[in-house]
């Protein structure tokens, strides 16, 4: 089987992605990180270099934690919840797993919640950790 982590270089990403590892060692199955980026304009350079850096790591993170799977890097102008949906549908994901942050009632209107969306859409378990 297969579990997919939203990663992005956060304390919440972060929790996230070494949740991942500890599901994937304890089930036996692959792992496939996601970090997801709508590009275009917002994308510079210098933060596409970054984000390239930080897979990076994360492919090496994958390695030493002894974890069979695969880092992907998404730039497809999506929001990051539909990747994540796409992407545990295409794998036959048995879980996908997100990093949850505390947001204003003003946030959570005004920019939508991702994590909402992959909790009511997400084609198998979601499971949401908190950075400690």
């Amino acid at each position: 089987m297969t579990i997919v982590v939203g990663y992005v270089s956060t304390k919440e990403g972060e929790a996230a992605l070494e949740r991942a590892f500890e599901e994937c060692r304890l089930r036996k199955d692959n792992l496939v990180v996601i970090h997801s980026d709508r590009g275009g304009t917002s994308l510079s350079g210098d933060s596409a270099r970054k984000n390239e850096d930080d897979l990076k790591q994360v492919r090496s993170r994958l390695e030493e934690a002894g974890v069979e799977g695969e880092v992907r890097g998404l730039v497809r102008g999506k929001e990051p919840a539909e990747d994540l949906i796409v992407v545990a549908e295409e794998t036959d994901a048995s879980l996908i797993i997100i990093g949850l942050r505390k947001r204003t009632p003003v946030g959570k209107l005004i920019l939508g919640s991702n994590a909402q969306r992959v909790l009511l859409d997400a084609p198998c378990d979601v499971l949401a950790v908190k950075a400690r």
